[in-house]
């Protein structure tokens, strides 16, 4: 995607963002694999309500990445970016009919406190993708798209159980994106927002499930 001269920087930056991914994404939340969403009484439940949230947070047009695609960036950005739109077009689409068949959202105690969260962190997500800071828009996007991976599992186990087909994923890949990431960071300046844009979508998206884990228990108490 972009030429020999444009990879200088590419293994500390590129080393940095996959840091970043490993530590703080939601690959890393146990709530992605553990009890909750293995089959029993309570999948259903769960599933639905992750499903719900997650739509209500990134299933809206504009979002993060068509956000981000309004900003200044380099033409090699610009290729990586209109992959990522078109992508999540199709995206939304999933997830809105996946929120469709889950149903609704299952009753749990401080509903309306929830879903005030929810709405700040989709605000606190759009701020940074219309960021005018050079490279802050721009990791934000790149951070959805490597964390989309694992939000991914969660949406295509729960399609299944729907009895939906989950539909081939067409981001950029993890490559294309660290490329980008290399080829973006020219100063320490433009580093600094990329990788701060990173952290905060991931820092959304951790909150998300530590939301959905309350919940959960709320309902166990009920």
């Amino acid at each position: 995607m972009v030429g020999e001269a444009a990879k200088s920087g590419y293994q500390a930056v590129s080393s940095r963002l996959m840091s970043l991914v490993q530590s703080d994404s939601s690959a890393g939340r146990a709530a992605l694999t553990a009890r909750p969403y293995y089959p029993g009484n309570e999948t259903a439940r769960n599933f639905a309500d992750a499903a719900n949230y997650l739509c209500l947070i990134h299933g809206r047009s504009p979002g993060v990445v068509d956000l981000a695609a309004a900003q200044y960036v380099p033409p090699f950005a610009r290729t990586w970016l209109e992959q990522a739109v078109t992508g999540f077009v199709r995206e939304r689409a999933y997830i809105t009919r996946l929120a469709v068949a889950a149903g609704p959202q299952p009753s749990t105690p401080g509903h309306a406190a929830s879903e005030a969260t929810v709405l700040g962190q989709r605000h606190a997500a759009e701020v940074l993708a219309r960021s005018e800071r050079s490279g802050c828009a721009l990791g934000a996007a790149m951070a959805l798209v490597l964390d989309w991976r694992a939000l991914r599992e969660v949406l295509d186990i729960a399609a299944i159980r729907f009895g939906m087909e989950p539909p081939p994923l067409s981001l950029p890949t993890i490559d294309e994106t660290y490329d980008v990431a290399a080829a973006f960071a020219t100063t320490p300046a433009t580093e600094r927002a990329m990788l701060f844009g990173a952290e905060q979508i991931m820092v959304q998206h951790r909150a998300l499930w530590d939301l959905l884990d309350a919940r959960r228990l709320a309902r166990l108490d009920q």
